[in-house]
């Protein structure tokens, strides 16, 4: 943020109280362009008032005029044409410079279409590389413009796909396809690789649509906040509003009871402001509003939680205060932002931890998150630090302990169809009801937890005469199975749970197995097995039996591997989230509060 741009708001600011257009007489006049003299005479008064210096007022009314005369002529090409005008920032991952294009395109176009336009501008190869953004959504390539609520004059933000500080050799976009790739594989996995708790490690339990939309979006925001730990905004922010996209297929109910959905916001917005991009000023002031909505329903309406001296997430209330107070000064409401960086700067200065006091920690065995975020947590005191992980770490697994009949029930009943609230199920069976008919009642009354106990009182004997029968396994399947080398015991279970399907079975079979030994081992034995018995020879099943077992082997391989390189940079620290290290964020706050003091 430059002075230039400090005096461009005011300026611009006061020319809205004043209602001077300077598009019309007597500061333009058509066929002779700009008055000169007109615009000379308003830069000496509004330097006075605004006590700026007239050349910087005759610099800023400029920029501003030439600006104004563009959007006129851009509104009228696009009445007369219909040929929308887009103004696009591309802007760097490390906040450096930023290019500001304007670029024609039809509304009727795709975004593929502009995404083209783009690129031969900034002579990169192929709109593929381009990523546009508008207000706060990637434009998707295969629709319209005009489907995507795109305006003609609208600003635009574009992250480019190929920079100079490449990953080996990976194009952005190709990095944020890999890893889009390997969270939808793990996601949409039998073997759950991931569960969703809260912050004290007790199980969230969802319908299976909601589950899978939440476990996305929270993955995308893991990655993002690897990448911004790397100072790699533009990756982040991709991978952020990737994530925002599955927070949508999540109930209101959902949104307003989890902090996840306020961090994606809060994340979002400091994205905005490490690329130095204010082209999404209304997109960020939406998000720090739901941020803060989220805040005061979980903290209380005045955030008091925020204010104790031994609550860890102080961090995220100062971060808010400083994007609040950022996004205010760049609406021109700069008493606002002086009470909101005020605000910010208060808690910062409470919250800095002292240099040694983390080294002696660090040496001390803890991991540099936890450290600092227990020593902001207890004022500096170390011991008292100390007991503050042990305590969380404590909880942490008896909670953990004590969900685990609850993830086992989850695990039983997952695949059913209809699906029902492990934690209902758990407590009917405390009851003493049969898990069975436990099951099929909540699948009857969709969770309903007295009309259930009303069936299982009344009617019992109805829901047992209802559930499904158990299918005894086909023997002739059954050996078919052990020949090829799959324990008695799981084969008849992955029969009999799958009603003699040999497909299903082999899926069910192949899930069980844990590691991807096991599934290698599998795989080269049926491998061994196809070359032993030969394309002609008698095998003791089908070739393509044999064929579906190796391919399901393979699937689950890839999707261990893709859970191996999703864990490569992100952590299982839970509260990593909070360990936010201030830097950036007292840089920030002295050059907007340096601003406001011209």
């Amino acid at each position: 943020m430059s002075h230039i741009d400090n005096n461009l708001i005011k300026v611009r600011e006061l020319l809205r109280e004043r209602n001077i257009k300077l598009w019309e007489e007597p500061y333009y006049t058509e066929g002779l362009g700009s008055i000169a003299t007109a615009l000379e005479r308003l830069s000496r008064e509004l330097s006075t008032e605004l006590d700026i210096s007239v050349s910087d007022c005759q610099c800023a009314l400029a920029e501003m005029q030439d600006g104004a005369l563009r959007k006129l002529a851009a509104i009228r090409e696009f009445n007369e044409t219909g040929m929308a005008t887009f103004n696009v920032r591309c802007v760097e991952s490390r906040g450096g410079t930023s290019q500001l294009m304007e670029i024609k395109c039809p509304m009727n176009g795709t975004g593929a279409e502009l995404q083209d336009k783009v690129a031969q501008r900034l002579m990169v190869s192929g709109g593929s590389h381009i990523k546009i953004i508008s207000a706060g959504r990637i434009i998707a390539g295969q629709q319209s413009l005009a489907s995507q609520g795109l305006k003609n004059n609208q600003q635009l933000m574009v992250v480019l796909g190929q920079r100079g500080d490449e990953v080996a050799g990976e194009a952005l976009h190709e990095r944020i396809q890999k890893i889009r790739d390997d969270v939808l594989l793990i996601v949409e996995s039998d073997r759950r690789f991931m569960e969703i708790e809260d912050q004290h490690g007790n199980p969230i339990f969802l319908p299976p649509a909601e589950t899978r939309s939440l476990l996305k979006a929270l993955s995308f925001s893991e990655k993002a906040r690897a990448a911004m730990f790397r100072q790699e905004y533009d990756e982040a922010l991709l991978l952020l509003l990737e994530g925002d996209e599955y927070f949508a297929g999540c109930s209101a109910i959902l949104l307003e009871r989890v902090d996840n959905y306020a961090l994606i916001n809060l994340d979002i917005v400091w994205c905005y402001l490490c690329l130095k991009n204010i082209t999404e000023l209304p997109d960020a002031q939406r998000r720090l509003e739901i941020c803060e909505k989220n805040f005061r329903r979980t903290y209380g309406d005045n955030l008091d939680s925020f204010e104790e001296d031994n609550c860890p997430e102080r961090a995220l209330i100062m971060r808010l205060h400083l994007l609040q107070g950022v996004v205010c000064f760049h609406m021109n409401r700069r008493d606002e932002a002086y009470e909101r960086l005020e605000s910010a700067g208060a808690v910062l200065a409470e919250l800095k931890v002292s240099p040694d006091l983390l080294q002696q920690m660090l040496n001390m065995g803890y991991n540099e998150s936890d450290a600092r975020v227990s020593l902001r947590a207890t004022a500096g005191h170390l011991d008292r630090a100390v007991d503050f992980i042990s305590e969380r770490n404590e909880k942490l697994q008896e909670a953990r302990n004590k969900s685990l009949q609850l993830r086992k029930v989850s695990q039983e009943i997952a695949n059913r169809e209809g699906w029902v609230c492990p934690k209902t199920v758990l407590r009917l069976m405390d009851m003493g009801y049969e898990q069975q008919l436990v099951v099929e009642a909540l699948k009857r009354t969709k969770n309903n937890l007295d009309r259930s106990i009303d069936l299982l009182q009344h009617e019992a004997d109805e829901l047992r005469a209802n559930l499904p029968a158990t299918t005894p396994a086909d023997e002739t399947h059954l050996r078919t199975l052990q020949q090829l080398g799959f324990p008695s015991v799981t084969a008849r279970a992955a029969l009999e749970t799958t009603g003699n399907n040999m497909e299903a079975a082999i899926q069910f079979l192949v899930s069980s197995l844990n590691t991807e030994k096991e599934l290698l081992s599998t795989i080269e034995a049926m491998t061994r097995l196809l070359d032993y018995e030969g394309p002609s020879g008698s095998h003791a099943a089908s070739p393509a039996l044999i064929h579906t077992i190796i391919k399901q082997a393979k699937s689950e391989m890839e999707s261990h591997r893709a859970f191996e390189r999703f864990n490569e940079d992100v952590t299982d620290n839970s509260i990593v989230y909070l360990d936010l290290p201030l830097d950036q964020e007292e840089q920030i706050l002295l050059e907007y509060k340096s601003l406001l003091e011209r």
